[in-house]
């Protein structure tokens, strides 16, 4: 049996207001070349299939489209978990449907843990694989709140809920694995699915990952997963990389770069075979669809870097930081006008001198771009003049007031 992991693909994503539908069909295509090619028999995809919780209808187009074309391949299973980006309730409104295709879609917790357990079996209808599938799970999901709460109480809370969940959800798995061996077939592996953060996991600047739970406490260690679980397929981060010592906990990653910090990153999809209950791991390397890069410099060093570009074809997106000392109030028509014949685009242009100042003062020529949410929040409390004392509880009140809004299920009714 082969497995092939994929996650993040964040269908519908834009890149500073540039759609991106191509690559997504050029990588959708490529993933489906690579089934056949690798004789695929199982397709996981750990979260985040969409970008938002009300996907395009193109994008729509490009998930259902490729989830028919691959049932009818040598993949005779595929099995699809919400990620923090998903609306459960959209994901979760075909899945009967789905199911006469193999697609097996779990959107969200459901109220027995059995449900989250899904038996694979080959053509003879051998048991191949248990699959123990478990989505996004939400703060409301693991976690009941209580007045009076410290912040260490409610992190500690968070971590015992997905520990549970991840443990009664195995718990079943397990049976399910006794049962079969009894039965006389004694390597059916589990494999587990999540969409979480890690302790220890990379990130990058600009990947759009956004935190999961309120404070880096709520990172879920190796020790929090059943010892019975032979390979774990983690969505979440876009860096792909193995969690913990014992080697089979791993993030496929993003399968495209989803911010220019991603840039010159390797981008994969995971293929596991088992010699029984045994993972063996290999990493694919997905090609590139689209270049992006990042210029960073004077005037002079990004007229220098745009001209070796051109020299080389390259129909890359851009973004250029400026850091030169010099104010050049028409930086962006000249960058326009120094890409003159070539396939080029240019997505964002930064000044440095403006970005380092942007905590403290507000700049005529900055925008909501040069923000994010955390930055306007520690603007107000600059403004208010907030004591340094009380700014700890402010701040984690105020990311879970911007947590809730991001679970909120808006298609659920």
């Amino acid at each position: 049996m082969k497995i092939l992991h994929t996650s993040d693909w964040h269908l519908g994503r834009s890149l500073y207001g540039r759609k991106r539908y191509q690559e997504f069909t050029q990588f959708l295509d490529w993933l489906r070349v690579t089934i056949e090619n690798e004789s695929i028999d199982v397709l996981l995809v750990a979260g985040d299939i969409f970008d938002t919780s009300t996907p395009s209808n193109r994008a729509q187009e490009l998930y259902y489209r490729f989830l028919y074309e691959v049932s009818g391949s040598c993949c005779r299973h595929i099995v699809v978990i919400a990620g923090n980006h998903d609306s459960p309730s959209f994901l979760n409104a075909p899945k009967q449907l789905l199911r006469a295709l193999n697609v097996y879609v779990v959107g969200q917790i459901t109220e027995s843990p059995e449900d989250e357990v899904v038996v694979l079996s080959d053509e003879q209808n051998l048991p191949q694989a248990i699959v123990c599938a478990i989505p996004y799970l939400r703060d409301k999901d693991i976690r009941t709140a209580r007045a009076g709460e410290s912040i260490d109480d409610k992190h500690a809370k968070l971590v015992q809920g997905l520990k549970n969940h991840y443990a009664d959800v195995c718990a079943i798995a397990e049976q399910k694995q006794v049962a079969f061996a009894k039965g006389g077939h004694p390597d059916v592996p589990i494999v587990a699915m999540g969409h979480l953060f890690t302790t220890g996991g990379k990130m990058i600047d600009g990947d759009g990952v956004r935190e999961l739970y309120v404070g880096s406490l709520a990172h879920i260690g190796e020790d929090a997963f059943p010892a019975s679980i032979d390979y774990l397929a983690l969505g979440h981060l876009h860096v792909p990389q193995s969690v913990g010592k014992a080697g089979h906990i791993h993030y496929c990653g993003s399968p495209l770069p989803m911010g220019f910090g991603e840039a010159k990153q390797d981008k994969k999809v995971i293929i596991v075979s088992f010699e029984g209950t045994t993972p063996n791991i290999q990493d694919v390397q997905i090609p590139c669809f689209q270049a992006l890069e990042q210029i960073v410099g004077s005037l002079d060093d990004i007229h220098s870097k745009i001209e070796q570009l051109k020299q080389e074809n390259s129909r890359a997106w851009l973004e250029i930081e400026y850091t030169g000392n010099d104010i050049i109030s028409n930086l962006p028509e000249m960058l326009d006008e120094a890409l003159t014949d070539s396939a080029m685009e240019i997505r964002r242009i930064k000044n440095k001198r403006v970005i380092d100042r942007v905590l403290n003062t507000i700049q005529e020529n900055e925008t909501l771009d040069d923000l994010d949410v955390n930055d306007v929040f520690e603007r107000c409390l600059e403004s208010f003049e907030i004591p340094d004392e009380d700014r700890e509880e402010l701040t984690h009140s105020y990311n879970e007031i911007i947590k809730s809004l991001h679970e909120d299920d808006i298609n659920a009714e």
